[in-house]
């Protein structure tokens, strides 16, 4: 078609509407063995990722939910990202429940949220990433699968931090929002943070691994374990999803 000043007319760019979110309940089946005193890690994560894709389903039908586990099963690292990366998910969130370990003092009194995006790991802040980059020693075939990767190896971790920086600033911009709904419910803030989290290395989309308390403080436990603690999680995560998809979408 010629417009009348006899150019091609280039057709305007569908607007950006994010469509798709991954929701990713951190751990399963025989990869669950943190726990505090009545509750296992993986069962509230699970608990409250099936709560938030519901949440996300009735507040905005027109994104859809895919969940990589909707049970008690162990899910590797490297197939939950696939998850995402196969359906062009516009937003991976992966739900985790943190825990101090049991050598620490004042292990019981440590408490808060806080929200990891993948990047270079900081000192002072590696506990996190040994903890969930463990999972990967449970697979046999695991550098196979990630092409390489050796959560021992700072080089690959390295390479896997320059892959997510096209998203990075998404990435800190959700964890921002999450940490910002959190504090306002009067939850203590343990900050956005960089890691180089196996799970979110080869993400396609801005990826957030948020830890929604310490399953280790009796207080966060039974706050979690709670209806009104896991309904409480679930509207910061959802508001947080609503602003972003908001200052994102192209109008």
């Amino acid at each position: 078609m010629l417009s009348f000043t006899g150019k091609s007319e280039v057709p305007a760019p569908a607007p950006y509407r994010i469509k798709t979110i991954v929701v990713d309940a951190g751990h399963g089946g025989h990869d669950g063995s943190t726990r505090g005193l009545i509750a296992r890690e993986k069962d509230l994560a699970l608990q409250v990722s099936l709560k938030l894709g519901k949440a996300i389903e009735e507040s905005m039908p027109d994104v859809k939910v895919i969940y990589t586990r909707t049970e008690d099963v162990f899910i590797p690292l490297y197939e939950r990202i696939g998850v995402a990366n196969r359906a062009k998910a516009d937003l991976f969130i992966s739900i985790h429940c943190n825990s101090m370990p049991a050598s620490t003092k004042n292990r019981s009194s440590v408490r808060g949220t806080e929200t990891f995006v993948s990047g270079f790991n900081r000192l002072g802040q590696q506990d996190a990433a040994l903890r969930e980059n463990a999972s990967l020693l449970l697979e046999k075939d695991y550098k196979d699968n990630y092409d390489g990767f050796d959560p021992n190896d700072p080089e690959s971790i390295i390479i896997f931090s320059l892959m997510k920086n096209q998203f990075r600033d998404q990435s800190i911009k959700l964890a921002s929002l999450m940490q910002n709904e959190y504090v306002a419910t009067g939850r203590i803030d343990r900050g956005v943070k960089e890691q180089s989290l196996a799970v979110l290395a080869k993400a396609g989309m801005p990826a957030v691994l948020t830890e929604i308390g310490f399953v280790s403080c009796p207080q966060e436990e039974e706050y979690m374990v709670s209806d009104y603690g896991q309904t409480e999680i679930v509207s910061c995560l959802l508001k947080a999803i609503q602003t972003y998809k908001k200052q994102v979408e192209i109008q």
